[in-house]
Parts: C-alpha cells; sequence; structure tokens
C-alpha cells in the first residue's frame, strides 16, 4: 500500500549543544509534526544532530512516535530518521521501526519518503504493509 499527504512541523525545540569542540557540535531538538492525507497523525520527534564548519555537511538520526489514522486504521508507530548532507548532497531514510505499530497497525512494516517542495511545504509517500 501507499500513503500519500503533507505535513507541517511545529514546536521546534534545540537544546544548548551538548558536546561543542573542533568546529563540530552535536546537540538534541525535538518538534512536533501534523499529517494530513493517507496518514492522519500526530508525532513527537527527537533528533541528535551533529553540525560541522561547513554548512552543508551535516546529519541526524531520530526517532518518531506517530499516533493516528493510516488508510482509516487506528494505531500508533515509531519511525527511525537517518539523514546526511555531505556538501548539500542529501540522503534520508525513514522506516518503521519492526513491531512498534499498536492497535490496528499491529505489524506495520514499510519506509517513509519525505518530500520538501521549494516554498518549504513538506510532503511524504509512504510504503507500507501490515
Amino acid at each position: 500500500m501507499t500513503a500519500k499527504g503533507t505535513f507541517e512541523t511545529a514546536d521546534w525545540n534545540a537544546q544548548p549543544p551538548y558536546d561543542e569542540r573542533d568546529g563540530v557540535s552535536l546537540g538534541h531538538v525535538t518538534m512536533t509534526k501534523t499529517f494530513h492525507g493517507d496518514l492522519t497523525a500526530t508525532s513527537v520527534v527527537t533528533l541528535t544532530v551533529a553540525s560541522t564548519e561547513v554548512a552543508e555537511s551535516r546529519s541526524y538520526v531520530a526517532m518518531e512516535r506517530i499516533e493516528g489514522t493510516l488508510h482509516g486504521l487506528a494505531g500508533s508507530f515509531v519511525v527511525q530518521h537517518d539523514a546526511v548532507s555531505d556538501r548539500g548532497e542529501q540522503s534520508l531514510r525513514v522506516r518503521v521501526v519492526p513491531d512498534s505499530g499498536t492497535g490496528e497497525l499491529r505489524g506495520l512494516r514499510g519506509e517513509m519518503e519525505i518530500l520538501i517542495a521549494s516554498d518549504g511545504s513538506h510532503s511524504y509517500v509512504f510504503d507500507y504493509r501490515i
């Protein structure tokens, strides 16, 4: 199955870096998301971010608990993010943590693509199976 829609982020809360030296900074950020479309849900995201002196070279890993409905099935699940920007060349992988689904989403597996338009708006394409 494939779910598509948009989402907004809010409540970006960056903590002071917990390690900062030699031009590399490590820190934590939390934020919330609201999903629309085939996935109608809210989430809380906890990120660990690494920034370097090169503005286009950075990375983050994150865990995100999503709760709501997916094509009408109610429950929650967790996704894991792995993102790298290597001098502007970006890669991002967002996949469901196995066996993290609850309610009608128990057994959910899948991977989500996040798209950012030139105007800054966000959308997703979520390929999944239950």
